[in-house]
């Protein structure tokens, strides 16, 4: 037995039926709630048996119902039907020999084959993966990520049928099918794959789900902010902002093979520091020989400044992020160390400091330098530095760095321990 303590519509739209006596039967105002309740179950494909019972019924609802099959009215506010009496009554009185569910019809409209129209629309979103699931195919690390778009619900979200999902992913799988070879301004490729330099803009639907592949595709971890976008992006080709994107180096060794090797070269012999546009990183990369070589980050500019001051020719391969590493950072980093560079890292002994680094210690192959809860409790005892503010941070690297910071409550920048680390470059 079902039970539906809602309150039911209490009319509904007829139509002319073929006997007059069925609106009069069945298509009273009263039993609107019962004509409702045999279309919801037809559309469902459920069988129209047993029986059926409105909580909470009007005396006019009771009234009718009794008056339909004929019964003694009974007590109590529910009021329950057995189906199959009412076709057996529109049967064997003639006034309905088709019986329930086309006395419905006749007063109501055709079903809607509700179930099969999901199964259709089921088809219909699967059919619109089709281009991706092909792209997948060839290219085996965009499952996960395609795996994860069915499973969240990602598209569905993003699309209201799957006509408009259909045109969604086929654009994205042209987007994907279409990276360049060689890196490329993202609005050019965007005019160039879509008719308009801002089919790629942020914010656009199309936007997200061509950066969420290129994340699978370039491999890049987790992160967050305009610089991480910038690497995901370009980690395919796609680069933006490929001139503003800089990353300063002094010493490093330059291959003549390349423009940008040989400036490195020439800059390096000078002793003077380089400043490398993501531009050139990506279109004319160096061939950085630096096979078993420990190349030094820092965090700040004066770091790079005092090495090439103090060491000038002699200075060995120092990288500075700049604070936050962007993608012209990350991809110099990247290319020392598929080279077969070594890489440490020292930053400011400040929780931003310690942020930076998790950065480059999640993400690249680093040891610490001068780094660690040891050289901060050195550093501190040779002054008081400014207080620590702000929300702490954990350091993924030294698990004990974090307490102590907060035990002593100073930040340690570069600049008060600069004599040490261009001491230990000076080596």
């Amino acid at each position: 037995m079902t039970s539906e303590p809602t309150s039911e519509p209490t009319s509904e739209p007829t139509r002319p039926a073929t006997d007059p006596r069925l609106p009069r039967l069945l298509g009273a105002p009263e039993l609107a709630w019962l004509v409702a309740r045999v279309r919801r179950r037809a559309e469902r494909g459920l069988p129209l048996t047993g029986i059926i019972t409105l909580a909470a019924a009007t005396p006019a609802q009771r009234d009718a119902v009794d008056r339909l099959l004929g019964r003694r009215a009974r007590d109590g506010n529910a009021v329950s039907v057995r189906l199959d009496d009412v076709d057996a009554l529109l049967r064997r009185s003639g006034v309905h020999p088709g019986g329930l569910l086309s006395a419905v019809v006749a007063l109501t409209g055709p079903i809607r084959d509700t179930a099969t129209e999901a199964a259709r629309q089921e088809a219909a979103w699967r059919a619109a993966f089709a281009p991706l699931d092909a792209l997948a195919h060839d290219r085996p690390t965009l499952v996960p990520w395609l795996d994860g778009l069915r499973a969240t619900g990602a598209v569905r979200r993003l699309a209201a049928a799957p006509d408009d999902a259909a045109r969604l992913l086929a654009a994205c799988a042209t987007a994907l099918a279409a990276l360049p070879r060689e890196p490329t301004s993202l609005c050019r490729f965007a005019e160039r794959t879509f008719g308009s330099a801002h089919a790629l803009d942020d914010g656009l639907p199309l936007t997200g789900l061509v950066f969420g592949a290129a994340r699978a595709l370039g491999g890049t971890p987790d992160g967050e902010g305009a610089a991480w976008r910038r690497e995901v992006w370009a980690s395919v080709g796609l680069l933006r902002d490929e001139l503003s994107t800089t990353v300063l180096a002094v010493g490093l060794p330059g291959d003549p093979g390349s423009t940008t090797g040989r400036m490195l070269g020439a800059l390096a012999a000078a002793g003077e520091p380089a400043v490398l546009t993501l531009r050139q990183l990506t279109r004319d990369p160096p061939r950085l020989p630096l096979h078993g070589v420990p190349v030094s980050v820092c965090e700040n500019p004066v770091v790079v400044a005092e090495a090439a001051d103090r060491l000038g020719p002699a200075a060995p391969p120092l990288v500075c992020t700049g604070g936050q590493p962007g993608a012209a950072v990350m991809a110099l980093l990247r290319a020392a160390v598929a080279a077969g560079a070594t890489l440490r890292y020292h930053g400011d002994f400040d929780w931003g400091g310690l942020r930076i680094a998790n950065v480059l210690f999640g993400r690249l192959p680093c040891t610490p330098w001068r780094f660690d809860t040891a050289a901060y409790r050195a550093a501190v005892a040779t002054g008081s530095g400014r207080a620590l503010t702000g929300a702490g941070a954990e350091a993924v690297w030294d698990s004990g760095l974090g307490a102590a910071m907060r035990e002593a409550g100073r930040a340690v920048e570069e600049e008060r321990v600069v004599d040490d680390l261009v001491a230990d470059l000076r080596r």
